[in-house]
């Protein structure tokens, strides 16, 4: 049962056995993984067939370098034409392309464990109250839009200080023809309970001009 199904060599059946259980396999792994990550039909559709196709590069290179090397450039173009994904996503890749090395080298009962078992160990992973710490606080990216007449320096450092524990400058950008600028910062508040009250001192002193605290990314903290 936990021996290879491959001899000497690759024959018809043995492959067709293979790919067989290699599709219902990523079938059933990408119905399990669609109860917790939130992604596009696309993706699951990706993660079924991704075990099988793994596994007939595995096949078919077989010992072979030059295949091999060949395969891995391939692969990286498609990496570097396609979009970043969410941790979630990339895990369930990951899961998918290392089954799919074990049902290419024709272990198949190693293959269905590693891909069912993760599955059920990102499951219970994800369920426990781990790598979960309320104390530390969440950077948010805040913007400010202020008539250019206002001098922008310190014209708000008391209500940063009154309701942040964190204010970076993220930037400065004018807006509305050159009329307004637009002012970013890096935050974190103290009480996020708090967060209209310091919205509303804030518009006290911007001429009640547009103001958003939006999550901060490194890549999405733009102007």
């Amino acid at each position: 049962m936990f021996d290879s199904i491959y001899s000497s060599s690759v024959t018809p059946s043995s492959f067709l056995l293979m790919a067989a259980v290699a599709l219902v396999s990523g079938l059933v792994y990408s119905w399990l993984m669609s109860f917790r990550i939130r992604s596009a039909k696309r993706f699951f559709l990706v993660t079924t067939l991704l075990p099988l196709v793994v596994a007939s590069i595995i096949t078919f290179v077989n010992g072979n370098i030059g295949a091999g090397v060949a395969i891995g450039g391939t692969f990286a173009l498609i990496r570097f034409r396609s979009a970043q994904g969410t941790a979630d996503e990339i895990a369930g890749i990951l899961i998918s392309m290392s089954s799919g090395i074990a049902f290419g080298m024709g272990y198949l009962a190693y293959g269905v464990i590693l891909l069912i078992g993760l599955a059920v160990v990102f499951f219970l992973i994800a369920a426990l109250p781990i790598f979960e710490h309320g104390s530390l606080m969440k950077d948010m990216l805040l913007k400010i839009t202020i008539p250019e007449s206002l001098e922008y320096n310190g014209a708000f450092d008391d209500a940063f200080s009154r309701y942040l524990t964190k204010a970076e400058p993220a930037g400065v950008k004018t807006t509305g023809m050159g009329s307004m600028f637009r002012l970013s910062y890096r935050i974190q508040m103290k009480n996020p309970g708090e967060e209209k009250a310091f919205i509303d001192e804030l518009r006290t002193k911007n001429g009640n001009l547009e103001i958003s605290i939006l999550p901060y990314t490194e890549q999405g903290n733009a102007l």
